[in-house]
């Protein structure tokens, strides 16, 4: 059975059950992750050097502006000394320093693009996320004489507009697609800098020898994950809120809008959508496409909102019509920095700021929509990509190891 149909258990997690006990000593894939301590970035970074793992043994450089600390690496990355993996520190928004330190990298052979800058207008937001991707591939292609493949990872705000690009809660300018979403639908008439990294990859790679390099491009929607300090990790929110609501005797109480709360919402489990990743790369019949990735199930979040409401053992409060005054987890964790740092200190907790694992404004976004919107598998399924995810004990697993890492109590 090939790797990548393995279905409900992640690749990331075999490991923890003793499945990687042979590591090869050349490495015939070697793996550039940019945006490697972000929420799939982590993902690439845990499976990629896997024994197992198509197209290895795989060698990788995950980029970042900071190193991902150790307390948040998993088990088969905490040695990293035994481990093909290394660290590269630099900022791609410079380009300067982009150019300075991806360019010595020339054993790359394939790029895993997963970086997002979130700026506070969706016109900045574009302008500094087409920059960085530049900068990465200015520097990556000319040096890189091996290079094979890119993946470029992109999301569910392709179909839906610039809408929660930034995190904040623009409105929509252009009415979405309906759902369910089809790879093959056209591109929405209103910017979005998906739109905008997805020209900038075909531009750049047009420079190439035609064909030398290919490409692919994943689209998943909300990402349930690990990576306690992503902007984007919606599961870390609302556990750091579920704590907090535990620590001052409070109930867990539904912020998000009636369409989340009654309709059907679909997720992309991180570890997945590395795999999709991974098997894009080296598979040859899925070269220069585009794939959704979701978990290939639908849910409501009144079923996950009591499964976290019992992960922490307070009670539950759903969805409740407020005439137009929607409540904003935004204000009700106003002011909660003080409550948080005592949370860390008497659960000997691993050290962070209430600022860094919790984005309210994205939970906000994401959980007040008005519209259901689920995606489309078939495309990845007809290639041959039929990996899968339980969402309900993906979120489950995710708010586990969180636990387990000493990142909530």
């Amino acid at each position: 059975m090939s790797w990548w149909w393995a279905g409900a258990i992640s690749a990331g997690r075999k490991l923890a059950v003793g499945e990687d006990s042979v590591r090869a000593s050349r490495y015939p894939s070697v793996a550039l992750v940019v945006g490697a301590t972000g929420i799939v970035g982590s993902s690439l970074y845990d499976i990629l050097p896997l024994s197992d793992t198509p197209g290895g043994p795989w060698k990788v450089y995950g980029v970042s502006r900071r190193p991902p600390r150790q307390s948040f690496l998993s088990p088969n990355l905490v040695d990293a000394v035994a481990l093909p993996v290394e660290h590269v520190a630099c900022d791609i928004a410079d380009t300067a320093d982009a150019l300075a330190k991806l360019s010595p990298l020339a054993d790359v052979t394939h790029v895993f693009y997963a970086a997002f800058s979130r700026r506070s207008t969706a016109a900045e937001t574009r302008t500094a996320n087409a920059s960085m991707l530049r900068n990465v591939l200015a520097a990556v292609l000319p040096a890189a004489a091996n290079l094979q493949h890119v993946c470029l990872q992109t999301g569910r705000d392709h179909y839906l507009g610039p809408f929660r690009s930034t995190g904040a809660a623009e409105a929509m300018s252009v009415e979405p697609h309906d759902p369910p979403f089809r790879e093959d639908m056209p591109r929405l008439e209103a910017p979005n800098f998906y739109y905008d990294l997805e020209d900038i990859l075909f531009d750049e790679l047009s420079k190439r020898e035609r064909g030398s390099v290919s490409w692919s491009i994943h689209r998943p929607t909300t990402v349930f994950g690990f990576s306690p300090c992503s902007s984007m990790n919606l599961v870390v929110t609302l556990c750091v809120y579920a704590a907090i609501c535990q620590k001052e005797g409070a109930p867990l109480r539904w912020f998000g809008g009636r369409a989340a709360w009654d309709g059907f919402s679909d997720a992309s489990d991180a570890d997945l959508v590395a795999e999709q990743q991974i098997w894009a790369a080296v598979d040859p019949y899925s070269k220069n496409e585009a794939f959704n990735c979701s978990n290939g199930d639908a849910f409501k979040w009144k079923h996950l909102w009591a499964v976290l409401a019992e992960q922490f053992g307070v009670p539950a409060v759903g969805y409740q019509d407020e005439g137009g005054n929607r409540l904003k987890l935004k204000n009700l964790m106003q002011g909660k920095e003080a409550v948080w740092e005592e949370i860390v200190t008497e659960n000997e907790l691993v050290p962070t700021t209430l600022e860094e694992v919790a984005n309210w404004a994205y939970a906000d976004a994401v959980l007040g929509v008005e519209l259901e919107h689920l995606d489309n598998m078939n495309k990845s399924k007809e290639h041959g990509f039929l990996g899968f995810r339980n969402s309900i004990n993906s979120f489950n697993a995710w708010i586990d190891k969180l636990k387990a890492y000493k990142i909530v109590p």
